[in-house]
This record gives structure tokens, C-alpha cells and sequence, in this order.
């Protein structure tokens, strides 16, 4: 199981692309995994064939698990009649289906096996109460208690307990089934939580009851990715002072310098060019003028980005990504058009490295495209801000016209929304932010291709 980056200390295996006994090739992608960062297929580190499959689909491990083993010679099987579960060391297992991201800061720590015969090391009935727990939620350590499986979070809801106090007993302190309902047995307070905030419900309040399926109703569990965007959206709400400001943007300039030099930019580029680079150039200007906008809040201190990274969401068939485009303010339109382009053909094909969805400043999304006005999107944390997008399409405006007289005329217009974070932005910033993207977009240069 690669590590997809620095923060991130499991993976669910979601599908295998190959079964026992095909060949592969090196780089040919063997298998899918999902994590709280990433959707990706997972190539094969060495050609040969497959040998064995440990971890099975849907069945979630922590980083550096040995999930398959591949023969590379023929007629030897490497690693044939060892344990599934040891991990070997890496002069010990060559080609084993395993792969580092360029993100893990260290490999995971590996474990000695106890010698023949050596009693198990009797887990505890239930875990201590972490005397390092922050408070926040912001530490490593905390984000990787609460990040236990659907079960033990749904335990923790009911009894209005919160994992991130705990220290369970599992992968770097993951709390388990086991731990939790120790710890509930055990009698201990259940109230343990961070400042004004309670699992399961507004602070003060019980955890609601979870609902019933009635009889013809269809239960299907949640993908990882639908569960891991669940707990993401839930935790930003919690974390930050959501605000949302509107304006409306006239792209009627925009509309006649794409129409003319569609063609011209197509044949030069093999690009498509769309609204979207208009938008992402106007944005990032907009947060060059307005640094704060590009922050992000770590405790008491607030983190003045110097990189302009903006993520752009890519809706899926599966769940929703969001690619992110490295340093776009040192990007010409043609760049960030290619940048936005590729990133999401490769989202929507699975093909996206976790460096490519991380460290974004800014997001931006764009329900428009399927026709919505205009929304009030959750902040994507650690960011402190996104806009949203609605349609690009006609509308009736009254201009003044030569003579002083006021007439109606047709404009290629969309309405614009800013979420931002009332705790470092207040709203005539947001305002002031929003009224420069909308003087960028509507005096944009034609030279500006």
C-alpha cells in the first residue's frame, strides 16, 4: 500500500485490475486504491506474473501493507508460504506489489515478529486518554486517531465520545471496535471532546438517532471516497465561520475575445479554450491584491501563502476531486489552460499523482455547468475561501446608452459566490476581493492570450 503523501497512514484497496496468474508489465497498472486525498490506480513495480493477492477489495491497510506478491522468474513465486500479514524488509521482498509515495516523510516503522513460541502481547481492554491532545484537531497525531473505521465512529457519535482523545491500540493509535467499546465499558467519562465540540451533534446537544431503512428501501454502504468527502465537509463547517458573499460578472468582453480567437488559440495550443482559465487568471490576480484571501489559520496565527495554488474541482461519476494547478500566478492563459485540461482528463481517468491534489491555497468550483445559478460551497480546508461558479448564460441588463437614455440589451452574464472564513476575512475584504475579479474579468485585454 503506497503512502499518498506525508498525512496520510492508510488506504483502502478498492479494486484489483489484474487477477492470480496474469502477467503484468512494469508500470501497468495492478490495482485501485482510495484515500482521503486521491482516487489512483496503483502500477506494478516490476513485470512478471501474479502470484498471490493478500488484501482482498474494499479492505482498508495501513501504508507499506504488502498487498500482492508478484513471480518474476518463472516458476518461483516470491514469498511463497510466509504469512500474509509480515512485512518483510526491503532487502526481503522484491517486487512485492508496494510502492513509497514521494510524500511519506519516513517509512512506517516496521515490526519485529516474536519468536516461536513468545505469548501475544495482550492488548489493552481499553485506551488511555491521550494526555498530548491538543484540543484543535490540527496535530498529526489527532487527525489520525479520529481517522477510525465508519464502525467505531458511528460508537463514538451514539455515545458522544471523541476518538481524537483517545490513544487506541491500533496503527499509529487508531482507536478500534475493541478500544471504544472498552473504554465505554470501563465507565469512564464519555464527555472527553474538544472545546464546543461534541461527535454526532451541535455542542450541548445529544447525537441524533441514525435513521431506519423501511421495508422496499435499498442500503448501500458508502464508497470511501463518499464517506471520506462526508467527514471532510462535516469537519470544515466545524472548523471554520462560514460567510458567503455574491456579485454578478458580466463576460460579454470575455465571450466576444473567446469567439474570436477560438480558432486561432484551438489550432495554436490543441486546446480547447473555455470560461474557466478566464476565471482562474482573474482569481489569481485577485489574490495577489488581496494576500489574505491565500492564508490559512493555524491556531492563533494566520499562514500567509506565498505559492498560489489553485484547486479546481472535477466532479466524478464516483464522488468529486479537486486537482490542483502549482504556482498558476507565474501561468499565461495558454498554461493554465493545458494545466486545467490535463489534470481533469486524468482525474476522471484515475491517473492522478497525490502531489497533484495537494497543497492547494484557493479553490474554485463550478457548478454552472450543470446549470446552477449560483451556490454557497463549504471551504476546503486548510484554505480560508472559495468561489463558485454559476452558469455563464444571456440576460436582459439595462445599459446607459449614448444619449443618457438607459436601454436593454443582451449580456453574457454569471453570478459568482465567495465562502470565506469569517475568523481572518472579513467581508469587505471578500467584497472588495470579489468586485476585483469581476473589473479583471470584465476588462480583460485581448492581448491576454
Amino acid at each position: 500500500m503506497p503512502q499518498m503523501g506525508e498525512s496520510i497512514a492508510e488506504g483502502t484497496l478498492s479494486k484489483w485490475l489484474k487477477k492470480v496468474g496474469d502477467e503484468v508489465k512494469r508500470d501497468e497498472p495492478i490495482f485501485e486504491i482510495s484515500t482521503d486525498k486521491v482516487d489512483a490506480e496503483i502500477p506494478a513495480p516490476a513485470a512478471g506474473v501474479l502470484a498471490e493477492i493478500i488484501v482482498k477489495e474494499g479492505e482498508t491497510v495501513a501504508v507499506q501493507t504488502v498487498v500482492a506478491r508478484l513471480e518474476t522468474e518463472k516458476g518461483a513465486a516470491l514469498g511463497a508460504g510466509e504469512p500474509a500479514a509480515t512485512l518483510d524488509s526491503a532487502a526481503s521482498q522484491p517486487a512485492a506489489a508496494q510502492q513509497a509515495g514521494k510524500g511519506a516523510s519516513s517509512p512506517t516503522p516496521q515490526r519485529e515478529a516474536s519468536p516461536a513460541g513468545a505469548p501475544a502481547r495482550q492488548q489493552p481492554a481499553a485506551p488511555a486518554i491521550a494526555a498530548s491532545y491538543s484540543g484543535n484537531g490540527n496535530s498529526f497525531e489527532d487527525r489520525v486517531r479520529t481517522k477510525s473505521s465508519p464502525l467505531v465512529r458511528k460508537i463514538a457519535a451514539e455515545h458522544g465520545v471523541n476518538i481524537a482523545s483517545l490513544l487506541g491500540s491500533g496503527v499509529a493509535g487508531r482507536v478500534t471496535k475493541r478500544d471504544i467499546l472498552g473504554f465505554i465499558e470501563s465507565g469512564a467519562s464519555t464527555t472527553i471532546a474538544a472545546p464546543g465540540v461534541r461527535i454526532g451533534g451541535a455542542p450541548g446537544s445529544h447525537a441524533l438517532p441514525l435513521p431506519e431503512p423501511w421495508a422496499g428501501d435499498v442500503v448501500e454502504p458508502m464508497s470511501k471516497m463518499r464517506a471520506l468527502i462526508s467527514e471532510h465537509m462535516v469537519a470544515s463547517r466545524h472548523t471554520s465561520a462560514h460567510v458567503s458573499s455574491f456579485i454578478e460578472i458580466d463576460f460579454t468582453r470575455v465571450a466576444r475575445i473567446r469567439a474570436k480567437k477560438r480558432a486561432e488559440f484551438e489550432a495554436a495550443t490543441g486546446q480547447k479554450l473555455t470560461y474557466m482559465p478566464f476565471i482562474i487568471k482573474a482569481v489569481t490576480q485577485g489574490l495577489q491584491a488581496f494576500p489574505v484571501m491565500n492564508s490559512s489559520v493555524a491556531g492563533t496565527n494566520v499562514i500567509y501563502r506565498k505559492q498560489i495554488n489553485i484547486g479546481v474541482a472535477v466532479a466524478l461519476d464516483w464522488g468529486l476531486i479537486v486537482p490542483v494547478i502549482k504556482h498558476a500566478d507565474d501561468l499565461s492563459l495558454s498554461g493554465i489552460t493545458r494545466a486545467l485540461n490535463d489534470l481533469a482528463a486524468r482525474a476522471r481517468a484515475k491517473k492522478l499523482s497525490p502531489e497533484e491534489v495537494q497543497e492547494g491555497t484557493f479553490t474554485i468550483t463550478n457548478p454552472g455547468v450543470f446549470g446552477s445559478l449560483m451556490g454557497t460551497p463549504i471551504i476546503n480546508q486548510p484554505q480560508v475561501a472559495i468561489v463558485c461558479v454559476g452558469a455563464i448564460e444571456k440576460r436582459p441588463k439595462i445599459l446607459p446608452g449614448a444619449d443618457g437614455e438607459d436601454t436593454i440589451a443582451i449580456r453574457t452574464c454569471a453570478y459568482f459566490s465567495i465562502s470565506f472564513d469569517h475568523r481572518v476575512i472579513d467581508g469587505a475584504v471578500a467584497d472588495q476581493f470579489l468586485a476585483f475579479v469581476k473589473k479583471t474579468i470584465e476588462t480583460f485585454p485581448e492581448t491576454g492570450l
